[in-house]
C-alpha cells in the first residue's frame, strides 16, 4: 500500500479541492490556487535562458498553433509545439543523460499538464505515451526504472546497486522470440530502440539505466496504470526530499508531492550528482523554462490582488 508522505511523480490538480479547473493558459484564475510555499520562491536560482520571448508572447495574448491552428497561450498542449509568437529558435532545448517516457492518463486534462513542458524542451529524449498505448517494457527491465513511490522504491542514489538484479529477471523472462504476437495495446516503439528490440537481454551491455518512466496522473488515478502488468517488475524510485511550487497543488495532499516536471527535473539532478558522480551546474535547470515563469506570473498576479 503506498503511503501518503512519499514522493509521487504524478501531476497533482486540484480535482477534489473546488478549485477552478481552466487549462494552462488561463492565468486569470490560477491565482486563486497559489500554495502557501510561494511565500518563498527556490526557482530564482535556477540558470534559465532569456525569457523575453515569453514576457513578448503574454503581451500580445494567445496565438495559434502552427499545427493545428488552435489559440494557445505559450505552446499547444496536444501537438507539443510552441504557438506562432514563441519562435521555435528562442526556446532552449536540454540534452538529457537519458531516455524519458511519460504515461499519460487518458483522463487527464491537457491544458493542466506540465508533462509538455519536458517534451517541447528534451524533445529528442522525450516520448509521451497515452494510456492504454505504451511501451512493453519486460524484456529490457535491466536498464528502465519507474518513478514511483511504494514499498520497494528505492532512493536515485541506490539504483546503482539495484538495477543489476534485474539482469537475471530479464533474462528468464525472455523467451528470445521476437515474432511473437504484439501486446495489443503496446506502443509503438520509437526508431532508435526498434533496431535493438531482439537482442537477447542475455547478451545484454550491463546494467546501465538507460530509460526512466514517469506517469502523469491525478494521484487518484494512478492505480489503474501503476497495476498495467507492463509497468510489473521495474526497479522503482522514490524522491522524498523536494516540495513543491506547483500552483495546482491539490488541497489535503503533501507538498512533497510533485507536479511532472518538477519530479523529471529534480530526478535528473539527484542522477547527475549521485550515479554520474559529476558537479551540478545548471545543466538541466531550463526544463523549467516554462514552469518558472508561469509560477512567477501567478505569484506576481497573487501579490497585485494583495492576496499574498
Amino acid at each position: 500500500q503506498l503511503t501518503m508522505s512519499l514522493n509521487s511523480s504524478t501531476l497533482l490538480n486540484e480535482e477534489n479541492s473546488g478549485g477552478p479547473k481552466g487549462n494552462t493558459e488561463c492565468l486569470g484564475s490560477l491565482e486563486l490556487q497559489t500554495p502557501s510555499s510561494f511565500q518563498d520562491n527556490p526557482l530564482q536560482q535556477l540558470q534559465l535562458a532569456s525569457q523575453e520571448v515569453l514576457e513578448k508572447a503574454k503581451k500580445s495574448g494567445r496565438s495559434k498553433c502552427p499545427r493545428c491552428s488552435s489559440s494557445r497561450m505559450f505552446y499547444c498542449y496536444t501537438c507539443f509545439v510552441p504557438v506562432e509568437t514563441v519562435p521555435t529558435k528562442e526556446i532552449p532545448t536540454v540534452k538529457l543523460p537519458l531516455k524519458i517516457d511519460i504515461i499519460k492518463h487518458p483522463n487527464e486534462t491537457d491544458g493542466k499538464s506540465t508533462a509538455v513542458h519536458a517534451k517541447l524542451l528534451a524533445p529528442d529524449d522525450v516520448t509521451i505515451y497515452k494510456y492504454p498505448c505504451i511501451p512493453e517494457y519486460k524484456e529490457k527491465r535491466h536498464e528502465i526504472a519507474l518513478v514511483f513511490p511504494g514499498p520497494n522504491s528505492v532512493s536515485v542514489k541506490d539504483i546503482a546497486f539495484h538495477l543489476p538484479k534485474y539482469i537475471k529477471k530479464s533474462v528468464s523472462d525472455n523467451d528470445d522470440d521476437c515474432s511473437r504476437e504484439p501486446f495489443l495495446k503496446q506502443a509503438k516503439i520509437e526508431p532508435e530502440e526498434e533496431k535493438n528490440e531482439c537482442i537477447s537481454s542475455n547478451k545484454s551491455e550491463g546494467t546501465v539505466l538507460k530509460k526512466i518512466i514517469f506517469i502523469d496522473s491525478t494521484w487518484n488515478q494512478t492505480n489503474k496504470i501503476i497495476t498495467d502488468e507492463r509497468l510489473q517488475g521495474l526497479l522503482q524510485i522514490e524522491l522524498k526530499t523536494r516540495k513543491t511550487c506547483f500552483w495546482r497543488h491539490q488541497k489535503g495532499k503533501p507538498d512533497t508531492y510533485l507536479s511532472t516536471i518538477e519530479a523529471i527535473y529534480y530526478f535528473l539532478v539527484d542522477y547527475h550528482q549521485e550515479i554520474l558522480k559529476e558537479n551540478y551546474k545548471g545543466q538541466y535547470d531550463n526544463l523549467l523554462f516554462f514552469f518558472s515563469f508561469m509560477y512567477t506570473l501567478i505569484k506576481n498576479a497573487k501579490g497585485c490582488a494583495g492576496k499574498e
